[in-house]
């Protein structure tokens, strides 16, 4: 199977020295791809600049000209954790054009996995802020192309944080099923169970938390419990992946306890979620430390093109056994609680 990726992207202007979110990332996203020795397997495709009307479907026109001016006039710091560089607002449109051209070449081959190596990250950025490193949504760009063209499009978000952004831009939307397993307490503070979605769009969103410390198993029993059984009713045409490597046991930034191998397990069960080849697109989000993200990235892109890779083995073992029950418990609660009473 091909693997179809975005062509080169110069990422090199928007850095913080110091900053976790930097440059070497993608090299090592690279590095990982390279590890798969795909050769004619391996097609990438040119990015380019997302435009004013696809960025629109997700984000308010004045929060992206307020963001583009932000960098035109020398960046800065956005929050905390956010920054952004005079040349921040091109490299972002790029990233988010890279996914919309990984998609177009996937429509036209109706064969294949896309992965979207880009960077700054998006799963954070909502319709009117940036934060968590993010500036815009690169995913839900992609989304939001896709059911423009009618389709029905899952969201399966892996990364350790919660993607609030995305979220919250499809929250009443009936044609986009978020799915996310995250660490839980944990920063952005959303993601609770009983986060169900819109009046339009009840049960769409499927947060599926995890107590520190948990293991790949505790992981893929939350996804095969509680969220397939949405996803089968949802019947998606399209899997788009927010894939955050930073679960990993090495990651700095988390609390997880997951190896590379499970990163490969995740994506094949997540891959069966698609209908057919062609329909399934995994967009880069966090992971910090370089070896555990070039790693992850060889296990989960080798598993799903069937290559040849080295992996860890997947993780067992760890807490969360008893979340995932309770939180498929609030879940439904809320569900039934939402239906009874039309809120």
């Amino acid at each position: 199977m091909m693997l179809i990726i975005n062509g080169h992207l110069d990422d090199a202007g928007h850095e913080d020295v110091g900053h976790p979110e930097r440059p070497e990332r993608l090299r090592a996203v690279l590095r990982g791809i390279n590890e798969l020795h795909l050769d004619g397997d391996l097609l990438a495709v040119a990015p380019y600049s997302a435009s004013r009307a696809e960025l629109a479907r997700v984000h308010d026109a004045t929060y992206l000209d307020e963001l583009g001016a932000y960098c035109y006039e020398g960046g800065g710091d956005l929050d905390a954790d956010t920054y952004a560089t005079y040349d921040s607002w091109s490299i972002a449109q790029f990233a988010a054009g890279a996914g919309l051209a990984v998609i177009k070449e996937l429509q036209i081959r109706d064969d294949g996995v896309g992965f979207v190596a880009v960077r700054p990250p998006g799963h954070h950025a909502s319709r009117d802020r940036a934060m968590g490193f993010c500036l815009l949504n690169n995913i839900a760009v992609a989304a939001a192309e896709l059911t423009s063209q009618g389709e029905r499009v899952l969201i399966v978000d892996w990364d350790v944080h919660h993607g609030n952004g995305t979220q919250s831009i499809f929250w009443d939307d009936p044609n986009v099923m978020y799915v996310s397993t995250h660490q839980w307490p944990f920063y952005p503070g959303s993601g609770a169970p009983y986060e169900i979605g819109g009046l339009d769009a009840l049960g769409t969103t499927v947060n599926l938390p995890v107590p520190a410390g948990a293991t790949g198993d505790v992981v893929r029993q939350a996804l095969l419990d509680t969220a397939t059984p949405a996803i089968e009713e949802f019947a998606p045409t399209w899997v788009l992946v927010s894939a955050g490597f930073d679960a990993h046991r090495s990651d700095p930034m988390a609390d997880l306890a997951l190896s590379n191998g499970d990163f490969a397990e995740l994506a094949i069960l997540t891959a069966s979620f698609a209908p057919r080849p062609g329909r399934l697109a995994l967009f880069l989000e966090g992971g910090y430390e370089l070896g555990a993200l070039q790693s992850s990235v060889t296990s989960s892109l080798g598993a799903l093109l069937g290559a040849d890779f080295a992996s860890e083995r997947p993780t067992h073992g760890g807490p969360g056994s008893d979340a995932v029950a309770n939180a498929k418990e609030a879940r439904f609660a809320a569900l039934r609680i939402a239906r009874d009473t039309g809120l």
